[in-house]
């Protein structure tokens, strides 16, 4: 399903109607990373199920609202879970709310992710900064951006040389310096899911140069560049991928949660550091 700029302006018109701040940040959360919308304050809270032309999440992890408020002394308006393409949802459809931010003047996005560690150096709970991503769902013809342009948001062809800001990362990765925290860096790679990866696959990702794997991530990135915002790409690297087929470790979503709660304490110190610092 397309979306139109219409459906997108008819979106955004609802939310400003139903909010007392002016957002200049955007940040979405992915499973388990909830707990950071927490601290906004004063919140306006805005179910994404009474948004015209909105899609609705049903994964656990996923509270399906916007929070909008002030943290860390900037006005951010915060999805408090995504939509994931494996959901049934277009990819113009999972991607609206980010054309929804650009609509009411954000310019700035902050993405956050649970991944899965495929470089064997990382560990579960480390934070990693995304430098770059591989679009594999895109590779397939899944591609954001496919259909008629919007040309009120930017060209028919967009650059994606710096899909992340490098100014972005610089502050990214001098919050972490100052709060102790170690901040793996690396290229995430996005698949379609549900299904998490066979060892087989893992193996191929590793060998393409994949740091970390998930199911969501780049159809926002690549939307958001499209529109002219700056974007930081952070993950949680909530399990360790399995490499090899005789291992009697099985990957679950409990699994992914569980251990986003123990790395949220970091990611929120992070954010706050980064947004502290942000023009």
């Amino acid at each position: 399903m397309n979306i139109t700029f219409e459906q997108i302006q008819q979106a955004a018109a609802y939310i400003q109607n139903k909010t007392r701040h002016q957002p200049t940040i955007g940040l979405i959360l992915g499973s388990g990373l909830s707990p950071l919308a927490e601290e906004i304050e004063p919140a306006d809270y805005i179910p994404y199920g009474d948004i015209p032309h909105f899609p609705v999440s049903g994964v656990a992890g996923h509270a399906g609202r916007w929070v909008i408020g002030r943290l860390a002394g900037k006005t951010v308006m915060v999805m408090q879970g995504r939509v994931h393409f494996y959901e049934g949802y277009s990819m113009q459809q999972i991607t609206l709310p980010v054309r929804v931010m650009q609509v009411m003047g954000v310019k700035t996005l902050i993405v956050t992710n649970a991944a899965g560690g495929v470089n064997q150096n990382f560990a579960a709970g480390d934070l990693m900064l995304i430098v770059d991503h591989i679009n594999m769902v895109g590779f397939g013809g899944n591609n954001p951006l496919c259909g008629s342009n919007l040309d009120a948001f930017g060209p028919r062809f967009p650059s994606m040389t710096h899909a992340y800001s490098p100014e972005l990362m610089s502050l990214a990765r001098q919050s972490a310096k100052e709060l102790s925290l170690t901040l793996r860096e690396g290229v995430y790679t996005c698949l379609s899911g549900p299904t998490f990866e066979t060892p087989a696959e893992i193996r191929f990702l590793q060998t393409i140069g994949t740091d970390a794997v998930g199911m969501s991530t780049a159809p926002e990135v690549i939307v958001a560049n499209h529109g002219g915002m700056r974007v930081l790409g952070l993950s949680t690297i909530t399990n360790v991928t399995i490499h090899d087929p005789a291992s009697k470790a099985e990957t679950s979503h409990e699994e992914v949660l569980e251990t986003g709660k123990v790395v949220v304490p970091r990611l929120i110190a992070l954010l706050k550091g980064i947004l502290a610092r942000l023009d």
